[in-house]
């Protein structure tokens, strides 16, 4: 079956595309990468959209208006895929949409919301959808994130050592896979969403990430804000676990500021890709993790990288691309993988990953 995977991620970076044939064989999944794109969103939506997440406030008539144009953003970039990658032949569109908000509660997620109306995609290109992909898994008991684990643990298999795999998309997550028992995944923290806000609001909106981590190679790590940031309680709870920019974002750093307002820009950056790095590399040490296999907007970002592997020195650190899955897509070719799995009657998720009942 040709299928197409898309989502955009909590970094708003515009919407990631991955095709492939995937095949059932004999019980395993054969998969074979046609190809990936990335588009931005057109005009002003990534800024519509940038206005309704938390904690701004927001209105049913916003979200209306959201959830039409980016299904139909969604819709014309899956249109150019399957011309691109599909030869026009794709039989299944699975889209992940845009998440405006990840309810989280007393530990348990309770609810999610993406945008991006599928019906705008399947009535562009004529074939099933599969969409809303995290909702039942929630409804099931789980955290709905992170939904990659399945994938990560078909891409990397089984070996005697613990592997991981990293995604540093706005939030950061991480599956382990322990070379005895089963799996875990969670959420880590805030991948690039405390450097993105940080370069946002310092360069006036004139800069929206620090490219390959250059500003924060600059500066200095701030001690004290370090601290302060390490010592939220979300990084003390046990898995499984989800978070999101309902609570790292712009305005949670500016409290943090608050305390050490002298601190100058570039300080700022490499102190909270510092946070990144150092949680990452927390996460790393406790599990013995051998091998980080990492993707996501982050894995080009130098000075990140050279953080974790500070703080993990025990673990080798690769990409994505070493497996055959370029960095920038595996989320896409995830979410394809899932759709695919779901049209056939088979589970997309892991308990031990999500928390959702088998």
């Amino acid at each position: 079956m040709r299928v197409i995977g898309c989502l955009s991620g909590t970094s708003l970076d515009g919407i990631e595309i991955a095709a492939a044939d995937l095949t059932l064989e004999d019980g395993k999944l054969l998969t074979r990468p046609l190809g990936s794109r990335s588009e931005p969103y057109p005009g002003g939506l990534r800024g519509d959209l940038e206005a309704a997440l938390p904690p701004a406030r927001t209105s049913a008539a916003a979200l209306c208006r959201l959830d039409a144009l980016v299904g139909q953003a969604f819709a014309d970039a899956a249109d150019r895929a399957n011309e691109a990658l599909c030869e026009g032949a794709a039989e299944l569109v699975v889209s992940h949409g845009q998440t405006v908000f990840h309810w989280v509660e007393d530990g348990h997620a309770r609810g999610t919301l993406q945008v991006g109306q599928p019906a705008w995609i399947a009535e562009r290109l004529g074939v099933p959808v599969v969409s809303d992909l995290r909702s039942r898994d929630i409804a099931a008991g789980g955290h709905g994130a992170p939904l990659v684990a399945l994938f990560d643990v078909l891409l990397l298999g089984s070996a005697p050592d613990t592997r991981g795999a990293l995604n540093l998309g706005g939030i950061a997550n991480v599956t382990i896979i322990p070379g005895a028992g089963d799996p875990i995944a969670f959420d880590v923290g805030p991948g690039n969403a405390l450097i993105d806000a940080a370069v946002t609001h310092l360069s006036g909106g004139a800069e929206r990430l620090d490219e390959g981590g250059r500003r924060a190679a600059r500066g200095s790590i701030d001690e004290p804000l370090l601290n302060r940031l390490l010592s939220d309680p979300y990084y003390a709870l046990q898995a499984p676990k989800s978070t999101g920019k309902e609570h790292f974002h712009l305005h949670y750093l500016l409290e943090a500021l608050s305390e050490r307002p002298a601190i100058g820009g570039d300080d700022v950056l490499a102190t909270v890709t510092e946070l990144t790095g150092r949680t990452v590399g927390d996460v790393c040490r406790r599990h013995d993790v051998a091998e980080l296999v990492v993707s996501g907007g982050g894995s080009r970002n130098a000075t990140l990288l050279a953080s974790i592997a500070r703080a993990a020195p025990g673990t080798v650190l690769r990409r994505s691309d070493d497996y055959g899955i370029p960095s920038h897509a595996k989320e896409a070719y995830a979410f394809a993988v899932l759709g695919f799995l779901t049209v056939h009657g088979l589970t997309g998720s892991l308990p031990s990953c999500t928390g959702a009942r088998a």
